[in-house]
């Protein structure tokens, strides 16, 4: 058996891994520019439902706090059209165009709710699903291209990601409180509609297929290079304390293969027992089938002895 890589083989700390997030913002301009489009895009999320509240409990509503919170499953709806967007938009083109998508859908809906809302019903209900929906949409795209990365490190990547998500969440409830409470509805989905505006101008302040912090260097297509990858490259980068992949590994010269490759071309089971095993010079799949050679020959050994007896029965 190979000697599997350890997935942390610098040993490096919890600390460390803190540290190495922070280091991330400053060399990684993909991961930046999502921070900030989740920032805006966040803050519009949360100054949108604790208004509505405001709105819909004062004239000319009037609706009860049962009624209110019925509007919540308008959310459902843009749940069910993801899976659809994702197939035949994220999956065919470079992430940040999904994401300028995901980012108009939610000025489509803010613009038509925050300017008719206290007039029709429609609105709010309306700026809810394109709110969600594009939110939504923004999410997942940005995910593609922030993966891609360091592959062996998105769960720091994810962090960051994150971080800046509750971060436009608290400041977008705290900055629709304060505006409702100065200037009503109008006031405060002007400030969602500002924001989207500032998320925006990040997308386009930087291309699809740049190396650098700003510009669209490398064309303005929006096609995916390569449709098998994330962000739609022909390679995924892998920095960031990604592992290398292992090549000091045994090849067999009779069938062609190495053991790495036998072993992941082996069934799953075997596969996840093998790769458990080879830490402690252990091969329990080895000894498994071990086990039931032994069970066999036993067997084998016992009907031989029986039969003999049958044969004198019989005779």
């Amino acid at each position: 058996m190979p000697d599997y890589p350890s997935t942390n083989p610098d040993g490096i700390n919890y600390f460390k891994i803190l540290w190495s997030i922070l280091e991330m913002l400053f060399k990684e301009p993909v991961l930046v520019q999502a921070c900030f489009v989740t920032f805006f895009t966040a803050a519009t999320f949360t100054c949108f439902w604790t208004t509505l509240t405001f709105l819909l409990a004062g004239a000319p509503y009037n609706y009860d706090s049962l009624t209110i919170g019925l509007f919540s499953l308008i959310g459902i709806a843009s749940m069910f059209t993801g899976p659809f967007w994702a197939k035949y938009v994220i999956d065919r083109f470079v992430p940040l165009f999904s994401v300028i998508l995901g980012e108009l859908w939610c000025m489509l809906g803010i613009c038509i709710g925050t300017y008719t809302g206290r007039i029709t019903i429609a609105g709010p209900v309306i700026q809810a699903f394109f709110n969600d929906f594009g939110l939504q949409t923004a999410q997942i795209a940005n995910r593609s291209a922030i993966y891609s990365i360091a592959p062996k490190a998105r769960n720091r990547v994810n962090t960051a990601f994150m971080v800046a998500t509750f971060c436009g969440q608290l400041v977008g409830t705290a900055a629709g409180n304060h505006l409702y409470a100065r200037g009503g509805w109008i006031v405060s989905g002007s400030y969602s509609v500002a924001s989207i505006g500032a998320a925006l101008i990040c997308c386009f302040a930087r291309g699809p297929w740049a190396e650098g912090w700003f510009g669209w260097g490398g064309g303005w297509s929006v096609y995916k290079k390569s449709a098998q990858s994330a962000d739609g490259k022909a390679e995924e980068k892998q920095t960031m304390g990604a592992v290398k992949a292992d090549t000091n590994v045994v090849h067999d010269p009779e069938k062609g293969e190495t053991q790495q490759e036998r072993v992941n071309d082996g069934p799953t089971v075997e596969k996840g027992i093998e790769m458990l095993g080879a830490e402690d010079g252990e091969n329990p799949v080895r000894e498994m089938k071990d086990h039931e050679e032994e069970g066999k020959s036993t067997s084998s050994e016992d009907t031989d002895a029986v039969t003999p007896v049958r044969d004198l029965q019989r005779a």
